[in-house]
């Protein structure tokens, strides 16, 4: 008998689209001979499970289940592929949790402090790890220009403290710039984050633990030919990725092996994939923990599997087997 697995995509931000984009990569990636694949999309209070010939039939929330004709199919696995809420912060593990249904990634809490950058970051500078000045405000609050330059500094980056894939991110070169930069923010999260510039290269590595296997990616090198890495640069071809990086064998290594020590630190599951920027030849930065990473065929982590000599079936369905 084959397993069951739903493909979980959609999601409540701007990251939908991309979501769903994810979801099509991890459809072509999983064993069809071993599983039974359909993609469930979530948006709202709109749980619905994709038919063949493009039909559609509500999740019924009670057990995850579906009714294709007259058989009522109940799933076996959610491999979770939402950037953004509810499958990025612990919502929808929880609900997983609590109805019994195995999924792919991080549990509740690491879920949960992962997607609210300013405090991963925070927790994880408590075990030594270098992170960029910051300071965070809450929506209702003000924070005066002055307390910015003074705090972070300029340049900096205005960001959503909850989200990613570069929606309401602004570079901050003037003072002019800061409040502007706050407000696009918080169209995107009721929390913004502002960090201090950090220059170096940017780099970028995937890591996911079984039972069974411990592996660490070899690292991606980013190179954008934009001002940053916004969406453009990560969506639409405005950059350079560079598999391996370009860095020495010993920095490699010392990203490796933090890469692996942050996942046990956070408790992760499934892949993670981890943003650094190197500062000054040899200074390892944390950005930040992505634990439901972009699963588009031109993705990070495709690209690492890939250069990792490893088949990206193989790994999906190790990271399923884990599970039971």
């Amino acid at each position: 008998m084959k397993r069951t697995i739903a493909i979980v995509a959609g999601g409540d931000s701007s990251e939908l689209v991309v979501s769903l984009r994810s979801a099509q990569g991890v459809y072509s990636f999983i064993d069809k001979e071993k599983y039974d694949l359909y993609i469930v999309e979530i948006e709202g209070l709109r749980w619905e499970v994709c038919l063949p010939e493009g039909k559609m039939a509500p999740i019924d929330r009670n057990d995850f289940s579906f009714m294709e004709g007259d058989q009522k199919v109940i799933f076996d696995f959610a491999y979770i592929t939402i950037h953004g809420t509810p499958g990025e912060n612990g919502l929808l593990q929880g609900y997983f949790d609590l109805i019994r249904l195995p999924y792919s990634c991080c549990g509740v809490l690491p879920a949960a402090l992962t997607f609210n950058k300013f405090t991963c970051n925070q927790y994880l500078k408590g075990f030594g790890i270098r992170v960029a000045e910051s300071m965070m405000i809450r929506k209702g609050f003000d924070v005066l220009d002055e307390e910015v330059v003074s705090k972070v500094g300029l340049p900096c980056f205005v960001k959503p403290n909850l989200g990613g894939s570069s929606f309401g991110v602004s570079k901050v070169k003037t003072r002019e710039q800061i409040q502007p930069a706050i407000e696009k923010a918080f169209s995107e999260a009721d929390e913004v984050m502002i960090e201090a510039l950090m220059e170096g290269t940017e780099v970028t590595c995937g890591c996911y633990k079984t039972k069974k296997n411990e592996v660490v990616f070899p690292i991606t090198e980013v190179v954008t030919n934009n001002d940053f890495f916004d969406y453009d640069a990560k969506y639409n071809g405005q950059s350079e990725e560079i598999t391996p990086a370009r860095i020495s064998d010993e920095l490699t290594e010392r990203v490796q092996l933090l890469t692996s020590a942050i996942y046990d630190i956070l408790g992760c599951s499934g892949i993670v994939r981890i943003d650094y920027i190197i500062t000054e030849g040899t200074k390892i930065n944390l950005l930040e923990v992505n634990t439901t990473p972009g699963m588009t065929i031109t993705s990070f982590i495709p690209q690492q599997v890939e250069a990792a000599g490893l088949d990206i079936k193989d790994v999906m369905t190790d990271i399923i087997e884990d599970k039971f």
